[in-house]
């Protein structure tokens, strides 16, 4: 363990897919002293492991990981009560003067977890009738209905999202604000060091190809074959992750399963440009390179940020 005399509150590893934050996470616990908690929106579900690349126990170096496994395929993801598990779970290592690292790629999770946001409640009412709209007239139609009333979230929820879409215009009726003015800032609840994986993209993109490719040599077919079967095609929110969706799709006859291995491909790297998008918009996050040639400096480059903000 390090023998720095104090540590920041709460560490963060964040960055797109495939750049190598979950074992920068395990190195910086096992430093620290503290936990994993993870902050990957698809690695809270039971079951969805290989197409998440959810690191299995023997590869966390006997760090304890928190939030992994939380959720049936057939749950609905909550940020707010995400927020809530892992505000929980933060707490708990603080108080047991452990350093909690939250490691993960879904961006909104992190802010909710890290900084003060608060999330618009729901309406049934309104909810349904978005929905019911959604069904009937598509995710296109109410795209340009946001595009009208709120035009900044629509440039930044595509729209093909129709979830996302629902839960904008829900929020703009209810709240009578832009769906955007409910967006987080910067504001912290935790003292945090937030370190970002950056990888070039043309080694990104052939990190990602051989993740997908490794993937699916490893079963994710046989997978999500099994997911299928405990509710994954009826899970809103499971059943459109990478990997699950397009190969939902050729088990339902869609498209072939290579058509589904190129299409993972092609949106796993669609995704980690949105990811990076995300990240560079936050000045708090200090990036560092992930790349293979550098790859042997990131860690001790970490601990070194670490180190800076301690000793501040």
């Amino acid at each position: 363990m390090s023998s720095f005399p104090s540590a920041p509150r709460v560490i963060t590893v964040v960055g797109p897919t495939a750049a190598g934050k979950s074992d920068l996470g395990v190195f910086l616990a096992q430093q620290l002293g503290g936990e994993v908690v993870n902050a990957d929106s698809m690695q809270l579900y039971r079951g969805m492991d290989i197409g998440t690349a959810k690191l299995m126990p023997a590869e966390r170096g006997g760090v304890p990981h928190r939030l992994l496994d939380i959720w049936d395929v057939t749950e609905t993801a909550s940020v707010a009560e995400y927020q809530r598990l892992a505000r929980a779970e933060i707490d708990r290592l603080l108080a047991e003067g452990r350093t909690p690292v939250l490691v993960g790629g879904s961006g909104l999770y992190v802010k909710g977890a890290i900084d003060a946001l608060e999330f618009p409640g729901t309406d049934p009412e309104v909810r349904a009738r978005l929905e019911d709209e959604l069904a009937r007239a598509g995710s296109g139609a109410l795209h340009a209905r946001l595009a009208v009333e709120d035009p900044q979230a629509a440039r930044a929820i595509l729209a093909g999202n129709g979830r996302r879409i629902v839960r904008a215009l829900e929020v703009i009726e209810i709240t009578g604000k832009p769906f955007t003015a409910n967006l987080p800032g910067d504001e912290p609840v935790y003292d945090a060091v937030q370190i970002g994986v950056d990888v070039e993209r043309p080694e990104l993109d052939a990190r990602i190809t051989s993740r997908v490719d490794r993937m699916w040599e490893a079963g994710l077919v046989d997978e999500v074959r099994r997911l299928e079967s405990l509710g994954l095609r009826e899970g809103r929110t499971a059943s459109r992750a990478l990997g699950y969706q397009q190969v939902l799709a050729a088990l339902a006859g869609e498209c072939t399963e290579q058509e589904a291995r190129a299409e993972t491909v092609r949106a796993t790297k669609r995704f980690a440009r949105r990811q990076d998008s995300w990240f560079r918009r936050d000045t708090r996050v200090r990036w560092l390179s992930g790349s293979e040639a550098r790859r042997g400096e990131l860690p001790q480059q970490a601990l070194a940020l670490v180190e800076q903000a301690v000793t501040a």
